[in-house]
Formats: C-alpha cells, structure tokens, sequence
C-alpha cells in the first residue's frame, strides 16, 4: 500500500465521470488535475465549515452522485454494483431518520456538515470497508436479523387496519353520496 498521496493519484488516473471531469478541466487550464482535485476537495471543507447553506451541499454530496452511481448500476448486468449501492441507500435512510430526531442539537456543533459529509463519502467510498458496507454488517443487519419478524407482524396488522378503514371510508360515501342523490330528487 502506498501513500495517500499516491493513492489519491492513482484514483484519479482511473477512468470514471468525476476524473474525466478533471481531465477536461486540465486541458483546458494545464493546472494538473491533482492540483484541481485537491483544490476543490479544500474549498468545499471550507465551504462546509464557514459556508451558508452547507446543509444543502452536504446532502447534495451524499445524494446527487449515489444517486447517478446507482442508475446506473441498475443498468449493468453485474449485480454486485447494485447491492453495494443499495447497500449505501439503506445506511443513508437509517442516518436520514436518525439525524431527524438529532438535527435540532447536532447543527450547533461546529463542523457538524464538514463531518456529516465526510461520514457519507465514507459511506460511498469505493473500498471494501466503506462505512455503508461496515455499518450494515455490523449494525444494521443483526439488528433486522433480531427484530424483522417483529416489524413483518406489526406492518401486516398495519395493513390490514389502513385496509378496512379505507373500505369503510370509501362505503360511508358512496352511501352519503346515494343519500346526497336521493335528498337532491325530493327537493325537485
């Protein structure tokens, strides 16, 4: 394994949108695309320690680029692409929830949004102990395994109740609407 640093570089030699991204961008200015990458990487740690609106770049990082990564996962054969990214997806909405609840006493820590984004670049990262993969095996999945036939029962009996309050609803108005029919045919 070699540096970071050298890591780094040899993930932005490798083919993707993003790097082909900064291989146009290199052409056009002839800033190396290690000087762009790092510059930008800066700006937006900056941006989201002192920034306005750092919420909504954080979230735009942990939902534009998995969202594009994951159609078009959808869209290859291999099916390895598509757990991995559904993967990130049930972590992401496990945090969404999670920080709803926290949201109101987490934004005032200073960094919050630095360290939200770097938690779901982490998440998306494109190595084998990424933290969606971490995560999910070690939090997420023996917490299913424990309580999911608690949840299939409690969503069944859920369903059955919004199912017959539905049917009586939609059966107290036609019969309102018969009576509304019929009231309507006296008065004439």
């Amino acid at each position: 394994m070699g540096s970071l640093q050298q890591r780094f570089q040899t993930f932005l030699d490798q083919p993707n949108p993003l790097t082909d991204l900064l291989g146009r961008l290199e052409a056009k200015t002839g800033v190396k695309r290690y000087y762009l990458a790092t510059g930008t990487i800066a700006f937006l740690g900056l941006y989201l320690m002192f920034g306005y609106g750092a919420s909504l770049l954080c979230n735009l990082i942990g939902f534009v680029y998995p969202a594009y990564i994951s159609i078009k996962a959808i869209e290859s054969a291999n099916k390895d692409d598509d757990t991995m990214w559904l993967t990130y997806w049930v972590v992401y909405g496990v945090f969404s929830v999670a920080e709803f609840f926290s949201d109101t006493f987490l934004y005032w820590f200073p960094f919050y949004y630095a360290g939200k984004c770097l938690f779901l670049v982490w998440c998306m990262a494109p190595v084998s102990w990424n933290g969606s993969q971490v995560l999910y095996q070690n939090v997420i999945r023996p917490f299913f395994l424990k309580h999911h036939r608690i949840v299939d029962s409690v969503i069944s009996d859920l369903s059955g109740r919004a199912l017959d309050a539905a049917s009586t609803v939609s059966r107290e108005a036609s019969r309102a609407a018969v009576n509304l029919g019929l009231e309507s045919d006296k008065t004439k």
